[in-house]
């Protein structure tokens, strides 16, 4: 068995190390040759605890070859983004450019699937396309669409050990992908259509989403009540059947901060609850940013000079190197914007460069700062002391204070 992936991402890169540590010979693809290079090398281009040994490992022993296009394989995988465009209209291109790069390549018996999160109709529209061009393949090989559901900084197991959602095109077409991921997949593999799987994937995002938003609404109602939202949160999850999540300064990343949209597109008239979800969780940054620029203001009128302020964490989360659609970025653009002459430093542990910023080191940074606004919840930033002489926003609950 040959598994070529398509997309060598967040996602894309640990299932294909994964699939050639459990024996299956992998060629990795991915349009950026600085990413097929480190690939080759054995570094990681991500940040995933306990991956880059998986990947020398695969790399050394012939088990994976990364490089810039696909080559004859038994089963192809589709793992790039699907970002949005306009008014976050759901853009597959990448998925039919991945999709076309592969046509060529198949033959009878092939599995094609798509992993990628994709608008309801996605894996039937791919198909067409595969069998407009090659009409021959016809009933010859089997299409079938399998979403991820794994968590940054713990997807090796989650890789191995979550159950997976597996939709063919056909009951045949679920059966061969089924077979394939059962080679490393030790959950439940649970089948059913490429309608349900896709739209399944879809329905886990809005709905965390969802969740986070009721959490995020209540630090801002418990921010105007003089109330620790922490305290209030950890006390009303004492109750058997509640289980609420804890709040932030927004939603992140290329899954829970995009997959909505992709229903708010297809069905604007039915979706008008994710539709405010989305609402709430993308005001939340701004709301953020604004409690910065109160804090700054009070502090030169009350100490008669402009305060240093440090921003705590880029990351969309906690621990991991992941900047897509980060809202922590959009609260440093917001007070740089705002604040120009002011002093900023600029945090984030898990990225040693970045092109927009000047990077400045935790510790040095808490130390120097006036005002601390606490964006991502690192674990480094949880061993700083709280220090009551500076002015701390704590938006994500490092310290667990208002």
């Amino acid at each position: 068995m040959k598994a070529c992936f398509l997309g060598l991402g967040y996602i894309g890169l640990p299932t294909a190390i994964i699939a050639a540590k459990h024996g299956i010979k992998v060629c990795g693809v991915d349009i950026n040759p600085d990413v097929v290079a480190k690939t080759n090398a054995g570094e990681l281009h991500i940040v995933e605890p306990g991956l880059q040994e998986l990947l020398q490992e695969v790399v050394r022993t012939g088990q994976m070859l990364a490089q810039t296009s696909p080559e004859v394989s038994d089963a192809y995988f589709i793992v790039v983004p699907t970002p949005f465009k306009g008014d976050h209209e759901p853009d597959i291109s990448y998925v039919e450019a991945a999709t076309r790069a592969a046509l060529p390549l198949l033959k009878e018996g092939d599995l094609f699937v798509i992993e990628s999160t994709s608008p309801v109709g996605t894996t039937e529209l791919m198909a067409e396309l595969i069998f407009s061009q090659r009409p021959e393949l016809k009933d010859k090989i089997y299409v079938a669409y399998c979403p991820e559901r794994v968590l940054p900084g713990n997807v090796i197991h989650e890789l191995v050990h979550n159950d997976r959602v597996i939709g063919g095109i056909n009951p045949e077409s679920t059966a061969k992908a089924q077979s394939f991921y059962a080679q490393f997949v030790q959950g439940k593999l649970h089948p059913t259509n490429a309608r349900t799987a896709e739209m399944c994937k879809l329905t886990e995002n809005a709905s965390r989403d969802a969740q986070i938003a009721f959490a995020n609404e209540l630090s801002l109602i418990c921010y105007k009540a003089g109330i620790n939202v922490w305290e209030l949160i950890e006390l009303a999850n004492k109750h058997p059947r509640v289980n609420i999540l804890q709040p932030g300064c927004g939603v992140g990343g290329h899954c829970i901060a995009v997959d909505p949209y992709f229903l708010t597109a297809a069905f604007p008239g039915e979706s008008q609850m994710i539709t405010l979800v989305r609402e709430r969780n993308n005001y939340k940054p701004v709301w953020c940013a604004e409690r910065i620029h109160s804090a700054a203001l009070e502090f030169e009128l009350k100490h008669g000079r402009k305060p240093v302020i440090a921003l705590m964490g880029l990351a969309f989360k906690p621990d991991i190197d992941d900047l897509r659609e980060s809202p922590a970025i959009h609260i440093v653009e917001q007070v740089q914007r705002e604040h120009p002459e002011h002093q900023l430093l600029i945090v984030e542990p898990n990225v040693s460069n970045y092109k927009d910023y000047t990077l400045t080191d935790y510790l040095q940074a808490y130390q120097r700062a006036d005002i601390v606004a606490f964006l991502t919840a690192h674990t480094p930033f949880k061993t700083l002391p709280h220090d009551t002489t500076k002015v701390v926003l704590d938006f994500c609950g490092v310290f667990k204070k208002n």
